[in-house]
Order: C-alpha cells, then structure tokens, then sequence
C-alpha cells in the first residue's frame, strides 16, 4: 500500500482549493436560493395566478421542495462516479446543469402565455437544479478535506460551507436590489428574470477556476491502492453505494439525523420568513429581504470561526450547541418578528443564522472523516441529501401550512425543536472524528473489509 500516504498540500496550492470550491459552491447555491426566493415573492403570481395568494405560496414551494426530492439521485449518481473517475469531474459537470437549468429558468413562459405548461416546466428545471446539487457538495467540501491536513481540516473544509450564505447573499442582494430600482409592475413582468439570466456569467467564471484544480491526493492514493489490489489479486471493488450501506449504514444516519436541525431551521430562517414576515407581520418585501442580506453577511463571517472551534474542541460539541442553540432561539425568534421593526427582525435572523453555522461550520469535516476514500464521496452525500427530502425540502411548505392552519407562529416553532431534538440524538451517538487521518480511512483490505467502517 506504498500510496497510502500522501504528501501535505502546499498552503499556496490548498488555498487556490479553498477558493476553487468556495467560487463553485457560491454559484450553485445562488442559483439554488434564487429560486427560493422567488418562490417566496413572485413565483405564486406568476406560475399559479388562479390561486388564493397563500396556497399559491404553498404551490410556490411545492415546486421549491422538488429540488430536493431530486437531490438523494444526485447523490447516488455524483457519488458512485465521484468515487470511481474523481472529484473535480463530477463538480465541473455539477456547475454545468445548475447553471444551465437556471439560465433556463429565467427564459421561461410564465402562465399567462402557456397556460399550465408554465409550471411543468418550471418544476422540471427546478429537478436538474436539485440533481446537480445532489452531487455538488459532497464533491466539494470533500475536495478541500482530503487536500488539507487534520489539524485544521475544520477550519479550511468549512469555506466551501459559506458557499451557502454566500449564495444566500448573492441571490438575495440582487434581488433586493432590483425590487428596490423597479416598481412592482416591472419586476413582477420582466425583472425577476434579470437574477436567472445572471447565472449564466457566474457559470462561466466558476468552470475557469474550477478546471485550474487538481485532483484530490488522497483520492488518486486510494484509487491507485486499489489497482494494485486488483492486479495482485483480481478482486473487482464492490460499487461505492453497495460499500457505503456495509460498513458505513450507521455513520450514514447519524449524518441524516445531524442534517434535520440544520437544514429546517435554515429554511425557515431565510425562506419561510419572508412569507411570514409580508403576510402575517406586514412588513414590506425589502425589509425582510435587507434582514435576510444583512444575517446571511454574519452568517458567512461566523462559520469559518466555528469550523475553526471544531479543530480545537471537536466537531461533536460544536455541533451540539448548534442544536440547543436553535431549539432554544426559535420562541424569541418569532417573538422579535412579531414586533414588526427591522431591528428586532434583523437580530431574529442574524442570531438564528449564526447559530445555524455552529452546525454548518463543522459539518463538511465531520461527514468527511465518517468515511473510507473510495466510499467517502457516496457516504457523504448520501447521508447529507437523502436527509434534505423529510428535512428542507418540506420545511416552507410545513412552515407556510401550519400558518394557514393555526395563524401562530407557535406549531412551526415547535416544528423546529423537535427537530433539533433529533440532531442531538443523532450528534449523541456520533463518535468524535476531530483529527482523523484520511489517508488511513482508505478502502478496507478484503481481510479487513467487515471492520473497515470505523476507520
């Protein structure tokens, strides 16, 4: 096994990652927002125009949630070819449907030219967003883990994590922008496609520095480890999906249930809120996308700090106050923006946000190092995305639903502790993995094959 054992990454050459997967993820989770967002403020009108305006919502982020429902076949496809051929080739064909799909999106005939064609449509494009990004993390926090070293893979494995707010801010800001330099006429006929057509340029700009990278180390050891096996012994690899449930089921749904904490209460925080700040608070659409811009600009700060803290003191503990944190925050939360001010609306956010990235921030080290290497692509996407089906996919529709149903804020604020109750259930059964050698969690040898899972 003389390629076991990698040499470490120039930090020259290891930053030019960071920046590579931080580029990439930005644009595909602008892309992905951009279309929540959306949904939260035109979609309804524009695609169910014959509805009441909060089940054309509800219809909205139905077709939101099939992005999700897309994402667990991302992960099994992205997945078995990210562990065979490589990283970098799945990533740049990630990039390549996002942005094609939004690009796509923002030429779309609305309702009122095709009739119910429009949303079919729509719903199909928002498939291919959900299956791009199915296989776009797990490639890219993957790519940055096994290029860095143990000491601070938290640390650098957590930027490609700010990807999200990022994006967040990205989406959000330009469509802030344009609702603050249109009337409501003009955005709702024309501006709103201005965003999807920008994907376009970002895509562009992200395949340039995407295909400057190299190849994971650690990757072409293993894969190089196991042509010598196959050459020595003629054993054939088993297929990565069929590995990962063997000797990694366990650490699979410990990553899901780590997931329904993190991923609803994301939701509710940045897309669920601006439905429920316009309609059952009033306030104005710019104001709740400003305190959306604003918390998603400390979320991007807060989370390298976080995956910093989770090199010092572990992912497990970090993560857990995640958790409480949340839990805890959700009855003040809706407290603040029931006040109906930007200020308590902004600390509401922002505070929930930097919460969230205490899960977040540590999150792409934790799946990372759960792993062995030619499995590591497929476990680790498997158990982030199969997870964002019962966890954000659903949770604006819940959300928005049990507003419709209770006119409280109280069920969906529930709706959120239960499920951070979850995730610490979940993080409590965990093993702590903070320093873990990647290139000694390599594809177990066949006399080890049945114990290899705790690598």
């Amino acid at each position: 096994m003389a390629a076991a054992r990698t040499a470490p990454t120039p930090p020259g050459s290891l930053k030019r990652i960071v920046a590579a997967s931080l580029i990439g993820t930005t644009i595909e989770w602008y892309d992905f927002f951009l279309y929540g967002s959306a949904a939260a403020l035109v979609f309804n009108k524009l695609f169910f125009p014959d509805s009441d305006p909060l089940v054309g919502t509800l219809l909205s982020f139905l077709t939101y949630a099939v992005g999700f429902a897309a994402r667990p076949l991302g992960a099994l496809v992205f997945g078995h070819y990210g562990d065979r051929l490589g990283r970098k080739k799945l990533l740049v064909l990630s990039l390549l449907l996002m942005g094609g799909a939004t690009f796509a999106i923002g030429l779309l005939p609305t309702h009122a030219t095709v009739g119910s064609a429009a949303p079919l449509l729509l719903t199909a494009l928002r498939l291919v967003q959900g299956f791009a990004l199915g296989g776009e993390w797990g490639g890219a926090v993957l790519l940055v883990s096994e290029h860095g070293d143990a000491k601070r893979r938290g640390f650098w494995a957590s930027w490609p994590q700010t990807g999200a707010p990022a994006g967040q801010l990205l989406a959000t800001g330009v469509l802030s922008a344009l609702t603050a330099l249109l009337s409501e006429s003009a955005f709702t006929s024309w501006g709103w496609r201005i965003p999807f057509l920008l994907s376009g340029v970002l895509v562009i700009v992200g395949l340039w520095i995407r295909l400057s990278v190299d190849e994971s180390p650690v990757f072409k050891a293993a894969l190089a480890a196991a042509e010598e096996r196959k050459a020595a012994a003629g054993t054939v690899e088993k297929m990565p999906l069929v590995a990962v449930l063997r000797h990694h089921w366990k650490d699979v749904l410990v990553a899901m249930g780590a997931r329904m904490a993190e991923n609803i209460s994301y939701y509710v925080i940045t897309a669920f809120i601006l439905v429920y700040a316009t309609t059952s608070v009033g306030l104005s659409k710019q104001t709740a996308l400003n305190a959306v811009l604003i918390g998603s600009a400390v979320h991007f700060a807060v989370i390298p700090l976080w995956g910093a803290l989770s090199d010092r003191i572990g992912r497990r503990p970090v993560y857990l106050v995640g958790a409480v944190g949340v839990g805890l925050w959700m009855f003040p939360f809706f407290a603040l923006i029931d006040r109906g001010s930007f200020g308590s609306l902004l600390l509401a956010v922002t505070v929930g946000l930097v919460l969230h990235g205490a899960m977040y921030a540590p999150q792409a080290a934790f799946f990372s190092e759960m792993f062995a290497t030619r499995m590591r692509y497929s476990g680790a996407s498997i158990g982030a995305q199969f997870s964002s089906v019962a966890a954000g996919a659903p949770a604006p529709l819940i959300a928005t639903a049990l507003l419709a149903d209770y006119d409280s804020s109280t069920p969906i604020a529930l709706y959120v502790i239960a499920a951070a109750l979850l995730t610490v259930v979940a993080i409590a059964c965990a093993k702590e993995t903070r320093n873990a050698d990647l290139t000694e969690a390599g594809e177990p040898s066949p006399a080890a094959s049945r114990v290899g899972a705790d690598a």
